[in-house]
């Protein structure tokens, strides 16, 4: 986890800064293999926000015949935008679990539409992100799937900072 900004990196809000931490996105979805098998990517992040996406595949259909993705990947997507996005609000890569993660589906996406993840932490506390966020295809004024979740931050004090 190198690439997550230490105590010596930039101050919050650097351009060198904000490439390091994309770095490190990249980087941890392209080692953690089922995020790298559904082809979930970075997009973009700000100080307590990020957006990830992922591509149609035909092989992600629960139903072949009628274009009907299924309900996991979309969760996956969700789940780890909304992590990250608590570690964006936490200000540091600390150990996290997951209290709670609901995701309310409202629609199902175009067929062929990249999917479009993006979640932020609105609220921390010392040691609770409370995350909210919702997905997309195209159009984020018609989410096809909101998600709220909170995450409780387990670690020692040991963090590493995020700027």
């Amino acid at each position: 986890m190198s690439d997550f900004p230490t105590d010596s990196s930039p101050v919050d809000g650097s351009a060198e800064a904000a490439a390091r931490q994309q770095r490190f996105f990249a980087r941890f979805l392209n080692e953690i293999p089922h995020l790298a098998m559904l082809g979930i990517r970075y997009d973009s992040h700000g100080g307590n926000w990020l957006q990830m996406a992922m591509p149609w595949r035909d092989d992600l259909l629960a139903d072949p015949d009628h274009g009907i993705l299924a309900s996991g990947p979309v969760y996956s997507l969700m789940d780890n935008v909304a992590g990250f996005a608590a570690i964006l609000g936490r200000g540091a890569f600390e150990p996290h679990a997951t209290l709670d993660l609901r995701l309310d589906y409202l629609r199902a996406p175009e067929i062929g539409a990249t999917i479009i993840g993006r979640a932020e932490c609105y609220r921390m506390t010392r040691q609770i992100a409370f995350v909210r966020g919702a997905a997309h295809d195209g159009d984020p004024e018609k989410p096809i799937a909101h998600v709220a979740g909170t995450f409780m931050f387990t670690g020692s004090g040991s963090a590493t900072p995020a700027a």
